[in-house]
């Protein structure tokens, strides 16, 4: 049996919270012969600096390198509001995507039929959603240079970000959207700016370059990224596949989280390019989440977009698709019990705590997979 091998990276607030029910279903997996993971434990974000005054240190950076995937808490807090820039909590994110060369983002919003109605949304417009945002994530505004603020005088201060995407980066994110989906509805929504910014002049150009070439038998559609947005609220299930920028995917993203009922509910997968000698990838999984310091430490937060994002681990870098299948199932179940977090809680349902949402859900996977 193939070892595969796993960083866990907690990093702030309720990080280490949930990633302790992903070390619960990795000990379940091992013990019953399933797959064999073997695990590390390293810091980033708030709580790499208070032991480095680094986001993320160059060791720590070499153990993600080796790994098979990464699994990765949250990061971020009130505490370190005033740390220099360069060494933010998130910067330790930042550097992990770019190194890693983690360009493709995948955040899927599904909205469970026992959560329909926790959404904002009317139960009609929600239920039964499942659509994927595929998010460019190592150029665009985030990485672009010069990224400036320059002291003009008199009290003026200007500062500068650039939007910056070459051709190849384009390529690549909508390969990545139009193969998902082909395996999902066939459908493909790209999304940019066009009619005010060049960078989305060129994004619709190159998508649309991608899809005559490549893809005619997926259905293509192009949408500005406010209308975009505004849809999204309007009917989501309209969408199947969204594929945009790094900057509007983040946004986007957001909104559809909110979708589900709760931030607490939307996992991640970040891939980079597939090695074409050993045909593995490098992985990063998180959920969509931050840190929620608020909550931290009282066995509050909701595990569940950390469970499902091991789930996308499970699917997309070591092909245990059934496993996957039975994992989101577990959460479907538990659901559907009338089992809540305190972010999803309702009346009628039971209140229950961190640990007793992943207990809950590898009882359900025990038994789906017995």
């Amino acid at each position: 049996m193939a070892t595969h091998k796993l960083l866990l990276l907690p990093g702030d607030g309720i990080g280490p919270e949930v990633i302790t029910e992903i070390k619960r279903l990795i000990d379940w997996i091992n013990a019953q012969g399933i797959a064999h993971f073997e695990t590390e434990q390293g810091l980033v974000g708030g709580a790499a600096y208070d032991a480095s005054k680094q986001s993320i240190t160059d060791a720590t950076m070499a153990r993600a390198m080796a790994a098979d995937a990464v699994i990765f808490g949250a990061v971020g807090g009130p505490k370190w509001d005033s740390v220099p820039y360069e060494a933010r909590p998130e910067a330790g994110l930042l550097r992990l995507r770019k190194e890693l060369g983690l360009f493709a983002n995948l955040r899927p919003a599904v909205c469970y039929p026992a959560l329909a109605d926790a959404s904002s949304l009317k139960r009609e417009v929600v239920e039964g959603l499942d659509i994927m945002i595929v998010r460019e994530l190592t150029g665009g505004v985030y990485f672009g240079e010069p990224k400036t603020i320059t002291d003009l005088g008199n009290g003026q201060k200007r500062a500068i970000d650039t939007q910056v995407y070459d051709t190849y980066e384009i390529e690549r994110i909508a390969r990545v959207a139009f193969d998902l989906a082909r395996k999902r509805r066939n459908k493909l929504t790209s999304m940019e700016k066009r009619n005010v910014m060049k960078s989305g002049v060129l994004w619709n150009e190159v998508v649309g370059q991608v899809h005559a070439r490549e893809y005619k038998d997926v259905q293509l559609e192009h949408q500005l990224a406010d209308s975009g947005g505004m849809n999204l609220v309007k009917w989501p299930k309209a969408f199947d596949v969204i594929v945009t920028d790094n900057l509007f995917g983040d946004m986007l993203s957001d909104i559809a989280a909110m979708l589900t009922g709760s931030l607490g509910m939307l996992p991640s997968a970040s891939l980079g390019e597939i090695d074409v000698k050993t045909k593995k990838r490098k992985a990063l999984y998180e959920p969509v989440h931050g840190s929620a310091p608020d909550i931290a430490g009282k066995g509050l937060a909701n595990p569940i977009a950390m469970i499902a994002s091991f789930g996308m681990a499970l699917r997309y870098s070591f092909d245990m698709d059934a496993l996957a299948d039975k994992l989101d199932a577990a959460i479907a179940a538990v659901l559907a019990n009338g089992l809540r977090t305190a972010d999803i809680k309702a009346e009628g349902t039971t209140a229950v705590s961190t640990p007793q949402m992943g207990e809950a859900i590898l009882k359900e996977l025990q038994t789906l997979h017995a």
